[in-house]
């Protein structure tokens, strides 16, 4: 279990002010670094969406109030900028950390009410070479920094100097966050363990509502998700579930509705909780009755030998498209083999790689980096090898795609796989396989001889989920 508090605990301080620290050394004696948190957000009259900080602000500060504001110099000093206390305020909104408290519950070097923030930050640039800033993240920052420089260059007359460079502090930060520290492995862990628990608390509530008759929807088993996520101390979804009955499971980006679950059909669920700012990613596919078909198994077995490809591919020293191209691999002949892609029409398994016949089937890639962010930032491709380019032309589109070296892979850096099959009703494709979508989605640690996946605690072999959900108690029915 665990609170979401607006500051860090003490062990966690030095992890902020390390990352406070490196940052300094990144921009140099000269630089200055300004990030913002994220602003509220009104969601109708009267009421805002639930407030989410900004993940750059807090990877830096472990602070989640809002209107506040990081400066970090060269020479390695951080002030802070929050809503100042206000007795009456807080009546309304809760607590607010103020200034005061801020220097030593954050490890800065100084902090003052936000209402300074006009006032003081100019000062703060003078005589500094370059200003470092998130760019394309804020909607309006740079407004505001031409605005702040502009106050330092109407004091030139007096021997100040502007900055002249502006530079995009991403490129820092998304270096630093791309490889996880142990605390920030720690919390995925956690994150991981309670979306495990969920997925098996809705996969053993589909059985058993089913078994009584109920009436079963989409909703209910999103319901069950929600309960265990916020039961075991997780903030809120990393993002917004999907939950798709039946065909609703071929539309990737399907959310959780009113569609019926169907004994015999398939659920796809794909969720996850954010834990104290660090997200987890899980997809499952199940039988809604606890018992796969026929053609569900065979498609079911395809997609996680696929997925098994892209763990043993997922190792430091890999490339970020090895697991990829494993479970291309692995689909393309999968697919030839169940008929679902004619020899006599596509060619062998090289061809249908080559000229990306599987597409129909599998049109997503199978990873993305995993963080603070669900889709967490960080380059694909390989810093050191950007320049290495070759064009080739999309054998379906048409377009010319500029292939450059993908990331090589570290260990500390956390991936999804999450290959996946979408069946449509088409011509050819044999009717028994329509309306059939699965995904499998795990989390997965880069470690020095592989990975370590952290989403295991949900089975993901067909016979251990049909275990799972017959044998399993009966949640979710009154």
């Amino acid at each position: 279990m665990s609170s979401h508090s607006t500051t860090p605990t003490a062990s966690a301080l030095s992890v902020y002010a390390e990352r406070r620290a490196r940052v300094a050394r990144a921009i140099g004696p000269g630089g200055i670094a300004i990030v913002p948190t994220a602003p509220e957000r009104a969601r109708n009259r009267d009421s805002d969406f639930l407030y989410r900080h900004d993940s750059y602000f807090y990877y830096l500060t472990g602070f989640t109030e809002p209107q506040a504001w990081l400066v970090i110099t060269g020479e390695g000093e951080s002030t802070l900028w929050c809503n100042p206390k206000d007795l009456e305020r807080e009546i309304w909104d809760g607590y607010r950390l103020g200034p005061d408290a801020a220097v030593s519950a954050l490890g800065v070097q100084a902090a003052w009410p936000v209402t300074e923030l006009d006032s003081r930050l100019p000062r703060l640039l003078e005589n500094r070479e370059v200003v470092h800033y998130p760019f394309a993240t804020h909607k309006g920052l740079e407004t505001r920094v031409d605005g702040w420089l502009s106050q330092v260059r109407a004091r030139v007359r007096y021997g100040a100097l502007c900055p002249s460079v502006q530079r995009d502090l991403c490129e820092v930060l998304d270096e630093m966050r791309l490889v996880k520290d142990a605390h920030e492995l720690d919390l995925m862990r956690r994150a991981a363990q309670i979306s495990a628990r969920a997925h098996v608390r809705a996969m053993q509530a589909s059985a058993a509502m089913l078994r009584a008759g109920q009436d079963l929807r989409e909703y209910h088993l999103d319901a069950e998700l929600l309960h265990e996520f916020r039961r075991q101390g997780s903030q809120y979804p990393a993002y917004s579930s999907i939950v798709a009955a039946g065909a609703n499971a071929c539309v990737l980006h399907y959310r959780a509705d009113a569609a019926p679950v169907r004994d015999g059909e398939l659920v796809l669920i794909d969720a996850g909780c954010e834990l104290d700012g660090y997200a987890s990613d899980i997809t499952r596919t199940f039988p809604a009755n606890g018992r796969f078909s026929g053609p569900q198994r065979a498609l079911y077995d395809l997609v996680l030998a696929s997925q098994e490809a892209a763990v043993a591919a997922t190792r430091a020293g890999a490339r970020f498209n090895d697991p990829h191209d494993a479970t291309v691999a692995v689909l393309a002949q999968g697919l030839l083999d169940l008929g679902l892609l004619d020899r006599g029409k596509v060619g062998d398994v090289q061809d249908v790689i080559a000229n990306r016949s599987y597409f129909p089937f599998y049109m997503h890639r199978t990873s993305h980096w995993l963080g603070m962010d669900v889709h967490d930032c960080g380059s694909y491709v390989e810093p050191a090898e950007v320049g290495q380019s070759s064009e080739r032309r999309d054998p379906l589109s048409g377009e010319t795609i500029t292939n450059r070296p993908s990331r090589v892979l570290r260990p500390g850096m956390v991936l999804t796989l999450e290959p996946g099959l979408y069946v449509r009703p088409a011509p050819g494709v044999p009717e028994a396989f329509h309306h059939i979508g699965i995904r499998i989605e795990d989390d997965a640690v880069v470690t020095p001889a592989g990975c370590e996946l952290i989403t295991r605690d949900v089975p993901v072999k067909a016979d251990e989920i049909e275990a799972l959900m017959r044998d399993g108690a009966a949640i979710g029915v009154s």
